[in-house]
């Protein structure tokens, strides 16, 4: 049923909005996961301190 309603439009500007959504919403997870895994390893790795050197 899209895919009827966005052949059926002739400019093709639904089509294109359709398509950056899909992207949109494809892309959020990994910048989640992205910021959740660089938040763990400052975490983890940020608050080394120096032995007495």
């Amino acid at each position: 049923m899209c895919r009827a309603a966005l052949d059926s439009e002739e400019t093709g500007v639904m089509a294109e909005a359709v398509n950056d959504g899909i992207v949109y919403l494809m892309a959020i997870p990994y910048v989640l996961v992205g910021i959740l895994g660089y938040a763990i390893y400052k975490m983890r790795f940020g608050k080394k301190e120096k032995l007495g050197v």
